[in-house]
């Protein structure tokens, strides 16, 4: 078992889920103090002593249903002939419920009474049958086939779409009540079809680890945390992880930036005082002092490209920027495609950033000719109307992966912000080895910028943001 813990807690650093020396010892503990048959006290007690953050419990479920899964195609039987033995079977089913053989064999269990099986248990909250119908479900339509290199995905897919879940849920929210109560019961029917695909899925992975082992399976089915989630290419329910994670994101890094600001208790040295102070020492200068700390807050100017793939990675950045707003002097917003725009008073006249963000895409005036991104003309118009407003304690943030469409850089005019504003960072969110390739010229804007930095996750914006304050 403390080797099995040793495997499992590999996979959770593997997926970025920070777990201590000392955290290992309080989960090997912990489960010393349970009863290791009940699963369900095994996945709480290691929850509780590894898990510190609550986004992070998706990977941690997912990790813990391949390392603590049924080990063996016998000990699953086992549990299914139990559950058969013990719940009674659906109306018009002849004979046992569905048994799982090796490889997948087929069971005597029509379509029709698979249907009305997974219907019965979801209306009813019968976990057992709901167990039983997911495994014939698997059996009949997922065609497994051991040794077969194909993801839990495929599979997945390849069952739920002979479930017609469509008509599984118009039947389990079906009602005679319009208004609220219709809501409810059509909110409770879209909750039940996702408990089946759930264990649909889980079935899938105990088969799958069955056949190709823990440690290979993990491999496979490893998701990323929300704060590693590569932003240009992330998918609806990614997109979604992301949002969520931004508030307490923000919270914790302006609480960090505030705390780390107070802790400054010493300025420069002040010369003067310190030799005063060493003409007891003969002039030699043992007593160092100095002035009082006057912590300089700085001011941002974030110019975001929100064209095409990389607007969801600009949203991001100024939802961010703009939700720890109070650890700078000001902050100004500017959008561009081929036209530029100043959006700083939408986060002026919104409490929520999110909301100002959701604004810009109707009202922000970025299109100028054809909608494809100009680099070179957006910072052109940038210099000609704020150029002055640029100073030395202005730091200037670009944000975007410099494909300029082959229009011209104009890379003159980042020099001169550059040689104005206290510093210039790029953050692009494309991987450091696409940069320069194809129409990307972020060859030409580098050597006027502080730094050039691969930021396409939250960790990494989290990161770079921190530094700034």
């Amino acid at each position: 078992m403390l080797d099995l813990l040793g495997e499992f807690i590999a996979e959770l650093r593997a997926a970025g889920i920070p777990v201590s020396m000392s955290e290992h010892m309080d989960a090997a503990r912990a489960i010393q103090a349970i009863d290791l048959a009940n699963r369900a006290q095994v996945r709480g007690a290691l929850a509780a002593t590894l898990v510190k953050d609550g986004a992070h419990l998706p990977v941690f479920h997912t990790a813990f249903d391949v390392f603590f899964s049924l080990r063996s195609v016998g000990a699953a039987e086992d549990a299914l002939d139990e559950m058969e033995s013990e719940a009674p079977h659906a109306p018009g089913a002849s004979g046992p419920g569905p048994r799982r053989g090796r490889g997948g064999a087929s069971s005597t269990m029509s379509a029709e009474e698979l249907a009305e099986l997974l219907f019965r248990a979801l209306r009813d909250g019968d976990g057992d049958a709901l167990r039983r119908g997911a495994a014939e479900a698997v059996t009949r339509y997922a065609g497994m086939e051991p040794g077969r290199p194909v993801g839990g995905t495929y599979y997945l897919y390849r069952t739920l779409r002979n479930l017609e879940l469509e008509e599984l849920e118009r039947r389990l929210g079906a009602s005679d009540e319009a208004g609220l109560a219709g809501r409810l019961a059509h909110d409770e029917a879209a909750e039940r079809i996702e408990r089946l695909k759930a264990e649909v899925e889980r079935e899938i992975r105990e088969r799958l680890v069955e056949d190709r082992g823990s440690q290979a399976l993990a491999r496979s089915v490893r998701k990323p945390l929300p704060e590693d989630i590569d932003v240009m290419h992330a998918n609806r329910d990614e997109m979604a992880q992301l949002e969520r994670a931004l508030r307490p994101l923000s919270r914790k890094l302006a609480v960090r930036l505030a705390r780390r600001r107070r802790r400054r208790r010493r300025g420069p040295v002040d010369l003067r005082h310190t030799v005063r102070r060493s003409l007891s020492t003969g002039g030699v200068p043992i007593d160092l002092r100095f002035k009082p700390p006057r912590p300089n807050k700085p001011e941002i100017v974030v110019i975001a490209d929100v064209s095409g793939s990389v607007a969801s990675f600009a949203r991001f950045t100024l939802h961010l920027v703009h939700a720890i707003s109070s650890q700078f002097s000001k902050v100004r917003s500017f959008v561009f495609v081929d036209g530029i725009d100043e959006v700083t008073s939408l986060f002026e006249a919104c409490d929520d950033p999110a909301e100002a963000v959701a604004r810009i895409n109707a009202e922000a005036d970025v299109i100028a000719f054809d909608g494809h991104s100009d680099y070179g003309r957006a910072l052109s118009v940038f210099h000609d109307l704020y150029a002055r407003d640029v100073t030395r304690r202005t730091t200037v943030l670009v944000l975007g992966d410099a494909r300029n469409n082959y229009h011209q850089a104009h890379p003159e005019v980042l020099a001169d912000l550059h040689h104005r504003a206290k510093a210039v960072y790029w953050l692009n969110p494309e991987p450091a080895a696409y940069w320069n390739s194809g129409d990307s010229i972020i060859a030409q804007y580098a050597p006027h910028c502080e730094a050039v930095v691969e930021c396409r996750t939250l960790r990494q914006l989290e990161f770079f943001v921190g530094q700034l304050a």
